[in-house]
C-alpha cells in the first residue's frame, strides 16, 4: 500500500501481519484493568452533528464493549473517551450507562463496569455554590448506582470555575464520597486532556494538588476504591502511588508509560484505567495474563510494541485521541464505521490515520489484515489517494 507520511509524501508500506488472536484469559489477572471505551453515531440518523444530542449507534457502540469483556477487561463507561463534554451530553451518557449495565449483567464473564459521574447536565454558570455542585454530582451518582455501576467521580470543569482552594474541594468531595453506596474511584485528569481542568484540587502546582487530593483520600479511606491519574508523568504517578494508603488503588491513566507502571517497582504497582486499552485489547489482555503467570518477559514483549502506537494516538492535541481508538475498532471489524458524535472523526488528519495503521500492524493489532487493508484503502480514496 502507498500511505501518507508526515513529510507530505506517499510511501509504500507492506504489512508485517501476524496479528494477535483475541482470547479469554486463562488465569485471573493480578491487576484490575478497565478499558475506557468510545461511542459512535448512527450515520443514517445523525442530523446537524455539531448541534444538540448525538444519534448514537447503539448496536455498534455496545458491540465494541463486548469485544473488551470477552477478553477479560473491565469497562470504564461514559468517561472522557466517550466524548463527555465533547459531543456526548449527560442524557446520552445516562442512556449509555443504563444500556451498558444491562449488557454487562448478561455477559458470562460478569465484567466490572465503572461509570463517570460529572456535573454536565447543568451549565457551568449555574454551578456557583458547593450545594449546587454536590446536587449536580449526586444526581449522576444516583443514576449510576440505580443502573448497577460503580461510581467514578469525574473531574469537572465546574469545580475549577467555582473552586477557591483545597478546602473547597475537600468539602465537596467529602460529602460526595460519604453519600456513595459503595467505594468510589476518584479521577484526576490533566490539562493536556482538557485545558479547562488546569488547577484541579485547588492548586496550579501539581505537588500541592497531590497533597490536596491525598488529604481527601486519607480522610475517607474506607469509601475510596482508588484514584485514576492521567498526568502523563511516570515519576509523579509513582510518587503519589507510594503515598497512598495500602487499601487504595492507583489506576494509571498514563497512556505513555503504562507498561512500567502496571508491572510496578517491586513494592508498588498501578492498576489500569486506560483509553489505550480499548485500542490494544488483545495485547493488554494477553500481557496481563502473562504477568499473572509471573512471565514479565512476555508481558513486555506484548506491550512494548504498543507504546509507539499509543504515543501516536495520544499525540498533541491529546484530547483528540478518541478518533484513533474508534478508527482501530473500525479497521478490526469491531464496528462497521467510525462516525463519531460531533463529527469527531474529522479531528485527526489522514497522515495520522496512516501512521496508526502502520503502528497497529507492527504491534500485531490488525486482527483481520485483509479487512484492515480494504478499509484503509476506502479512507485513502475518500482523501483523494488511490
Amino acid at each position: 500500500m502507498r500511505l501518507p507520511t508526515y513529510e507530505n509524501t506517499l510511501k509504500t508500506y507492506t504489512l508485517i501481519g501476524d496479528p494477535l488472536v483475541p482470547q479469554v484469559p486463562s488465569v485471573p489477572f493480578t491487576r484490575t484493568a478497565f478499558a475506557a471505551a468510545h461511542v459512535v453515531s448512527d450515520p443514517l440518523a445523525e442530523r446537524a452533528p455539531w448541534v444538540g444530542r448525538p444519534a448514537v449507534d447503539w448496536e455498534n457502540t455496545l458491540k465494541f464493549r463486548h469485544t473488551l469483556w470477552d477478553q477479560g477487561l473491565g469497562l470504564a463507561e461514559a468517561m472522557d473517551t466517550a466524548q463527555r463534554g465533547m459531543g456526548v451530553d449527560w442524557l446520552t451518557a445516562k442512556e449509555l450507562i443504563e444500556r451498558t449495565m444491562i449488557e454487562a449483567k448478561a455477559h458470562p464473564l460478569k465484567p466490572r463496569v465503572a461509570c463517570g459521574a460529572g456535573t454536565d447536565q447543568y451549565d457551568i454558570s449555574a454551578l456557583t455554590s458547593e450545594d449546587m455542585l454536590i446536587r449536580a454530582y449526586s444526581e449522576q451518582m444516583e443514576a449510576i448506582e440505580a443502573a448497577g455501576g460503580q461510581v467514578i467521580i469525574m473531574a469537572s470543569r465546574a469545580m475549577v470555575a467555582a473552586g477557591t482552594g483545597p478546602d473547597f474541594y475537600a468539602r465537596v468531595y467529602g460529602r460526595l464520597i460519604e453519600q456513595a453506596k459503595e467505594p468510589i474511584i476518584l479521577h484526576w485528569l490533566g490539562d493536556m486532556f482538557d485545558a479547562h481542568l488546569k488547577g484541579y484540587w485547588g492548586a496550579d502546582d501539581l505537588d500541592a494538588a497531590a497533597d490536596s487530593v491525598l488529604d481527601i483520600i486519607t480522610a475517607h479511606e474506607d469509601k475510596i476504591d482508588g484514584i485514576k491519574i492521567s498526568l502523563l508523568e511516570q515519576s509523579r504517578e509513582e510518587a503519589l502511588r507510594a503515598r497512598l494508603p495500602e487499601s487504595v488503588r492507583l489506576y494509571t491513566g498514563d497512556d505513555f508509560n503504562y507498561a512500567a507502571l502496571i508491572e510496578g517497582d517491586g513494592t508498588r504497582f498501578s492498576h489500569a484505567l486506560l483509553g489505550i486499552f480499548a485500542a490494544i485489547a488483545p495485547a493488554a489482555s494477553q500481557a496481563l495474563t502473562a504477568l499473572a503467570k509471573g512471565d514479565s518477559a512476555t508481558f513486555h514483549a506484548l506491550l512494548g510494541p504498543t507504546v509507539p502506537l499509543s504515543r501516536e494516538i495520544f499525540k498533541a492535541p491529546t484530547q483528540f485521541y478518541k478518533a484513533g481508538i474508534a478508527f482501530l475498532a473500525w479497521l478490526n471489524g469491531a464496528q462497521s464505521h467510525f462516525i463519531m458524535p460531533a463529527g469527531f472523526q474529522a479531528s485527526r488528519e489522514i497522515a495520522h490515520y496512516a501512521e496508526v495503521f502502520r503502528l497497529a500492524d507492527q504491534a500485531r493489532l490488525l486482527s483481520q489484515p485483509d479487512l484492515a487493508v480494504y478499509r484503509m484503502k476506502q479512507l485513502l480514496s475518500l482523501h483523494g489517494i488511490e
